[in-house]
């Protein structure tokens, strides 16, 4: 039997051992006494001398305090440790240095600033800690630093909405006023390209030191004032952007035709900015910022900053709440879900760093594997109802907003509009976060700076008063398209014609009044200088633009910008007129050209032999002696030119033949004589050169105008540039035309349509326009590359081409063209082509040689005893050839004659019965009875009327009627 102390000893023992157990494992899971939940030290890096970071401090205290009120006893502790990095990068990495080596944060959010950050940033890819920080500067990139996580947007996000908006009013130009810092430096860029995008340039850069004086802003101020653009994009902090727009109003820049745009930092802190700034200096600008949804959460939560905010900074002005707080709440509130997703997998320790002896501060740091477990989770996370709206962060980067776009009115901003990457701008935005579609492509009314409501153009004529200098050819002749005179007491220039009276009314169409005043610059062969070096002088800024008979080329839109052309277009060439060829005694012989006539030839023999072999056998018209025979064939086919013949035709073989010739010959002689009716009723100006190519081949003089582009087109043509002459007015052209290549003058002169149209109009029936025309883009006024007058005067172009006033002014200049017959385009009666009738001939070649071969085939068959026979083949020929010869027996023929003839009988009878009756007026109309053979033998009537003796009846009853008369 046991002992009872034994067993009491044994119990003892047994309990000791459990509770010893129970204690060290509550130790292995971090348990004591003092605490039930594992500790996950964070830390915090913020500028807490700022605004910014005190809002961000006060958000940062609410997600965890929110966070463990929702999660129970022996969860994950999240210990924050804050440090100032009191505006300094040094103290930043100081602060970021201490946190990883002393505290051994797993994560640290901050700091605020990119130039801190980026320190930062490299100690945590060193030692494997997540850094989320709300540095917007795109410097910054997520995708070289993997464990940056950036917290708020980047400032090159909203660059496309900028640039929505200056697309929305047309800008061309823009002006980018920006901080020289890395935060102001990292958006000019992306803003640039953003711009060139919707081609608009950035005319301009002006850079704002953070530490220039009231002084050193002024005076940038009036430097961008002298310029032409009106558009500024203002990306500063609220502290230099306020003393910015104070200055702006002190140099008459927050007026009427002046744009402003804020990015979105200056806009989220707005409130930072003194209200009597905005009330007095900001008024009508516009600005860019994230878009927040409002709801009761976010409402629940600003009363709640608000009270804490009061509590930590008693002695402070209120301060309101922006987005970088709200970011930086659901940015901890992500943090500390992703450490929750964690768990308790891994004891929140840093490895060990190498022990060696002389290791600096960043040598012993160590790293983390609780961080890179942290980094995956974090990297990818979605917080659908977070105070910010929808926070979603992929691979590191927090995802586009709306941003909604504000008017400054009063004390405060007035929504005017929204924008979305997928819909662009529209006025109102549906609760899932896209534009709403329905008549909703416009922003909605705003207040411009100068309490105007008319948008401003963006850009004005320099305030200093300086006229756009205009410069304008100067050359002899040509005078109706423009003409310079210079006042010899004056020296005033003023320039005339039809392009100066456009250039004018273009400018008066204009919604702006822009002054100008004309520059001549000497075209001429004595200094040697053409249009291209009237070009040039926009490219080198020595004139503001170019008004003149200038046309747009290729080569020349690469330093300049046209505007429309407003004329036509093209180059042509004018050659000297043939003589009347009216006069000309064999024009009879022009209708048709030499080969159809040799054609028509051929075909009238050929049908007339066709004619003859088919009717020699039956037919007594086609036989006789040979040159009886001859004749026939040549008559008869002839004949039918003018439907002359005679003679009758009895086979149908014959008739088949002749009814296509016939149609043939109508067409023939139908086109034969509408042609010839041209030739001789029309007045034909025909050139007496068609192709240019001639001018090459006979080596020809060609003319051009003086100082003209049209001298390279002749080059490119393979003309001799030796071959070269150059003119300068009308009456010039017409003495070289007229004299020739061979006395000094020219062949053709080549010029573009404008000049051509005005030296027809005036010497329209000496020369004429022949092609091809080359193409070309006509006249137009040049401008220096990307001025934003280009599309203003384009549009007063085509509202002036298109009223009366063109009309006018081209008669005006030009005369009325309809007393000059239309050259260019003009049908010239020709020769007609044999081609125009091969059908005709192919069908009548064809009918007469199917008649003739089965005539042949028939006559053949009807003589093959003769083929069969043992004689020669000569003796079978002669047999064919005698069988030919022989006339055949026709009864038709004989039956058709003979009916014919007692026609003839019949119509002599009774005409010389009615000539009795003329004759004997006395005697009795009745007429004898008359017998007609219808024999073969000769009829009675052939011999006349005749009685055997006397007491015919017919003179019986001749007598009886007279006696009784």
């Amino acid at each position: 039997m046991q002992n009872p102390r034994c067993s009491f000893l044994i119990l003892f023992i047994q309990l000791v051992s459990i509770i010893s157990f129970c204690h060290y494992a509550r130790q292995i899971r971090g348990e004591d006494n003092k605490t039930s939940a594992i500790e996950v030290d964070v830390g915090i890096i913020l500028d807490l001398e700022t605004n910014v970071g005190k809002v961000m401090n006060i958000s940062i205290l609410l997600a965890l305090a929110d966070y463990h009120a929702n999660t129970s006893r022996g969860a994950i502790k999240i210990v924050p440790h804050f440090r100032d990095s009191k505006k300094d990068d040094v103290e930043a990495a100081s602060a970021a240095i201490y946190l990883l080596k002393d505290v051994q944060v797993q994560a640290i959010f901050g700091p605020q600033m990119s130039t801190q950050t980026d320190f930062v940033i490299d100690l945590g890819n060193r030692i494997k800690v997540p850094i989320i920080s709300p540095a917007t500067s795109p410097s910054l990139s997520v995708k070289e630093n993997p464990f940056f996580i950036r917290g708020a947007l980047p400032s090159s996000g909203q660059t496309k909405a900028i640039a929505a908006i200056v697309r929305n009013y047309e800008w061309r130009q823009v002006v980018i006023i920006y901080e020289d810092s890395s935060y102001g430096t990292g958006i000019v860029p992306h803003l640039t390209d953003a711009l060139l995008e919707i081609n608009t340039l950035v005319s301009y850069r002006s850079v704002i030191s953070p530490s220039a004086n009231d002084d050193e802003i002024l005076k940038e101020l009036y430097n961008l004032n002298t310029k032409q653009t009106r558009v500024f994009v203002v990306h500063l902090q609220p502290y230099v952007a306020s003393r910015l727009f104070l200055k702006a109003k002190e140099a008459g820049m927050m007026s009427s035709g002046y744009a402003w745009i804020m990015t979105d930092v200056l806009t989220s802190l707005l409130d930072s900015v003194d209200h009597s700034v905005i009330e007095s200096s900001m008024q009508g600008v516009l600005g860019i910022k994230p878009y927040i949804p409002r709801s009761n959460e976010l409402n629940n939560y600003t009363r709640r900053w608000r009270k804490r905010f009061r509590q930590l900074y008693p002695d402070m002005d209120p301060v309101e709440l922006n987005v970088y707080g709200l970011w930086a709440y659901d940015s901890i509130t992500a943090l500390t879900k992703a450490i929750a997703k964690v768990g308790t997998t891994i004891i929140p320790k840093f490895k060990k760093a190498d022990t060696r002896e002389n290791l600096t501060d960043l040598d012993a740091l160590g790293t983390s594997e609780f961080g890179s477990l942290l980094l995956d989770s974090m990297q990818n996370t979605t917080l659908k109802t977070g105070l910010s709206g929808e926070f979603r962060i992929i691979d590191g980067e927090l995802q586009l907003y709306p941003y909604e776009i504000v008017n400054i009115i009063g004390k405060g901003e007035r929504s005017v509009g929204f924008w979305t990457e997928k819909d662009g701008i529209s006025h109102k935005l549906k609760m899932n976060g896209k534009t709403a579609k329905s008549m909703n492509e416009q922003l909605a009314a705003i207040i411009w700076p100068g309490e105007s409501t008319i948008v401003p153009r963006g850009w004005e004529i320099p305030t200093s008063g300086k006229k756009l200098r205009v410069g304008v050819p100067v050359k002899g002749g040509l005078e109706q398209f423009i003409k310079v005179e210079i006042d010899a007491k004056t020296q005033a220039v003023t320039a005339t014609g039809f392009i100066p009276d456009v250039f004018k009314e273009v400018i008066q169409s204009l919604p702006y009044a822009i002054p100008y005043e004309f520059i001549p610059f000497p075209i001429d062969s004595p200094t040697s200088q053409d249009y291209d070096d009237l070009v040039n002088k926009v490219s080198s800024k020595e004139y503001d633009a170019v008004v003149g008979d200038v046309t747009i080329l290729a080569s020349r839109a690469k330093y300049v910008d046209f505007t429309l052309p407003f004329s036509e277009s093209g180059i042509s060439a004018v050659v000297p007129v043939r003589n009347d060829d009216r006069k000309n005694a064999w024009i009879f012989l022009k209708p048709l050209k030499s080969e159809l006539w040799i054609t028509t030839g051929g075909f009238f023999i050929f049908i007339g032999f066709v004619v003859w072999i088919l009717e020699h056998g039956v037919n007594k018209e086609f036989r006789g002696p040979k040159h009886k025979q001859v004749g026939m064939i040549f008559w008869f086919s002839f004949s039918t030119l003018v439907f002359a013949h005679r003679e009758r035709v009895t086979s149908n073989f014959t008739r088949f033949v002749l009814i296509v010739w016939v149609f043939v010959v109508l067409v023939l002689t139908s086109s034969y004589t509408a042609n010839l009716t041209s030739m001789l009723t029309v007045q034909q100006l025909q050139p007496s050169i068609t192709d240019l190519n001639d001018l090459i081949k006979n080596g020809e003089y060609v003319g051009y105008q003086e100082g003209s582009f049209v001298k390279d087109v002749l080059k490119h043509m393979k003309f001799d540039s030796s071959k070269f002459r150059s003119y300068s007015t009308l009456e010039e052209y017409s003495d070289a035309l007229s004299r020739g290549s061979k006395n000094g003058g020219v062949g053709a002169i080549v010029d573009e349509l404008p000049y051509l149209r005005l030296f027809l109009n005036k010497y329209c029936r000496k020369y004429i326009m022949v092609g091809p025309t080359y193409k070309a883009a006509g006249f137009g006024f040049a401008f220096p590359k990307g001025s934003p007058l280009v599309p203003d005067v384009s549009r007063a172009v085509l509202q002036v081409m298109e009223g009366e006033f063109m009309n006018n002014i081209i008669q005006k200049w030009f005369g009325n063209e309809t007393d000059c017959p239309k050259q260019d385009g003009m049908a010239i009666a020709s020769s007609l082509p044999l081609d125009s009738f091969k059908g005709l001939f192919l069908i009548a070649g064809v009918s007469a040689g199917s008649a003739l071969l089965l005539f042949f085939l028939i006559f053949l068959y009807q003589n093959r005893e003769i083929l069969v026979t043992d004689d020669s083949v000569w003796q079978k020929l002669s047999a064919i050839a005698n069988a030919f010869d022989k006339e055949k027996d026709n009864s038709n023929s004989m039956s058709e004659e003979q009916s014919e003839g007692n026609e003839i009988q019949t119509a002599m009878l009774f005409a010389e019965s009615e000539a009795s009756t003329e004759i004997f007026p006395h005697l009795s109309l009745q007429s004898p009875e008359i017998r007609i053979s219808d024999g073969l033998g000769a009829s009675p009537a052939l011999e006349g009327f005749s009685t055997t003796e006397p007491g015919t009846p017919v003179h019986d009853n001749i007598t009886g009627t007279t006696e009784e008369r």
